[in-house]
């Protein structure tokens, strides 16, 4: 009897526990989006293979397509004063990735062969053209492996503080996997992912990695990658558990060591990591330039704008 009443009373326990788990995601998703920082009414959408792409075009001139760096609470909104600039002699495309801000964000793995094939259909179904492409961090490597896919789309590459090449080589492992499959249990993944975009760790992550003085982090740029986490019912937990699972990584130095394009890489005169990566790939390609910014971290986009846009024109006038 006791025995019935121990599992009666602890099945109702989980499912309180579960109801409130359900409530708090609940209203994260509904509050998360309230100054709608990300509205979707000032672009246009690729309707891709899986699923409707978020994209914004501005300015006339040769193609230029922005990648945001690849991280659930990215999004195209990354590159607001950059665009600005580049506009005036460029028509420039910057997209939201799959995962990420406006875009769809559908439960399946995230792999960098699938947003190789996204920039590749991006380019010839919407652009049309040859085009250069400007791209952060994580993102530098499926740019890199779509132009050695297909030469004729792509013109020049420009990677502002590209990862370390060792990062692209991690293979899935059974820890990896394991968070990936918790993450996409419908309210506990839910709720673990909360847990790891909280407007705490947003904060910190600008904070630690983005942006090197404190004084230039607004909160209006905090609340957007907030919003961006947590639009399309906080699906960027799919890409988040596909990135643990290292299923986004490949090896790209095979493709570093033979690709013909030009190639410019960007990143921070202060911090020592960052000068070391720009080394790693000028020795598997001599032919890559270099140019790096002061007072600036891992977004001089948003920190140091003014400064990145001379640094790109230099490198076009070259």
């Amino acid at each position: 009897m006791n025995t019935k009443k121990n599992i009666k009373h602890f099945c109702l326990l989980t499912g309180m526990a579960l109801g409130c788990i359900y409530g708090i995601n609940k209203w994260v998703e509904t509050t998360s989006d309230i100054k709608n920082y990300l509205s979707e009414n000032k672009g246009l959408f690729f309707d891709w293979r899986y699923g409707s792409i978020f994209y914004k075009k501005q300015g006339t001139g040769s193609p230029i397509l922005l990648i945001h760096d690849l991280h659930p609470a990215s999004s195209s909104i990354e590159w607001n004063c950059l665009i600005q600039q580049l506009e005036k002699d460029h028509t420039v495309y910057a997209i939201d990735l799959l995962g990420c801000g406006r875009s769809d964000k559908p439960n399946l793995t995230y792999t960098n062969y699938m947003f190789v094939q996204l920039i590749t259909d991006f380019i010839k179904k919407i652009i049309q053209e040859k085009t250069d492409l400007i791209a952060t961090g994580d993102s530098c490597s499926f740019c890199l492996m779509a132009a050695n896919m297909d030469a004729s789309i792509i013109n020049r590459l420009f990677f502002v503080s590209p990862s370390p090449l060792e990062s692209f080589q991690a293979n899935p492992n059974s820890k990896g996997n394991l968070l990936k499959r918790i993450l996409e249990l419908p309210v506990i993944g839910t709720f673990f992912y909360h847990l790891q975009m909280t407007e705490q760790k947003i904060t910190e992550l600008f904070e630690k990695k983005y942006i090197k003085r404190k004084p230039l982090i607004s909160q209006k740029i905090k609340d957007s990658y907030y919003e961006a986490a947590h639009k399309k019912r906080s699906g960027g937990r799919y890409l988040f558990g596909s990135m643990l699972g290292n299923y986004t990584n490949i090896n790209i130095i095979p493709a570093l060591k033979k690709i013909e394009h030009p190639i410019f890489l960007i990143g921070s005169r202060d911090d020592e990591e960052s000068l070391r990566i720009m080394e790693s790939y000028v020795k598997y390609d001599e032919a890559i330039e270099t140019a790096t910014i002061s007072n600036c971290r891992k977004l001089p986009q948003l920190e140091e704008p003014e400064k990145l846009f001379k640094i790109l024109r230099m490198f076009y006038n070259a």
